[in-house]
């Protein structure tokens, strides 16, 4: 997976991994809108460029076995990767298909992740990610899924 650089068009490898400790004295509000220690006992994963420290995204899971979903409780970028005048794009698309591998490799075929979106943000998820709206969330299953493998897994 890639982010690519908006001002210069270059592509920058990016690795995913699970939030540490440490990270929460770096993670505040003011940077990535949100207060990431209340979400300290769901799985949290960090978006940086390969071989840097400056994490430019987040994402808490909450994994849902007896319906075969993940659901996403909290996705954001950093503050000045946010709308039209980001540093980098494919952030959230790569926070979302990493969140979706882990969907397919726990309940295969039947994989499903879901979110609830925060305000005006849902037409964004539908548009760019081909979300479904199922009630109150937006959902993927096994074909959007692909797609967005597809699309952001280039390993």
């Amino acid at each position: 997976m890639v982010v690519i650089d908006t001002g210069t068009g270059a592509s920058h490898k990016v690795e995913i991994e699970p939030v540490e400790d440490r990270d929460f004295a770096s993670l505040t509000k003011a940077r990535y809108f949100f207060d990431w220690k209340q979400e300290k006992e769901f799985e949290m994963y960090k978006l940086r460029i390969a071989n840097t420290r400056d994490i430019l995204g987040l994402v808490s899971v909450e994994r849902i076995p007896e319906e075969w979903m993940l659901h996403i409780r909290l996705l954001t970028v950093s503050k000045e990767n946010k709308g039209s005048s980001k540093k980098f794009e494919n952030i959230a698309g790569n926070l979302l298909t990493f969140v979706s591998k882990i969907a397919v490799r726990e309940y295969g075929e039947l994989a499903c992740v879901s979110l609830k979106p925060k305000g005006l943000i849902a037409r964004h998820y539908i548009d760019k990610f081909g979300m479904n709206v199922t009630g109150l969330t937006l959902s993927i299953e096994i074909l959007e899924i692909f797609n967005l493998i597809e699309t952001y897994d280039h390993d």
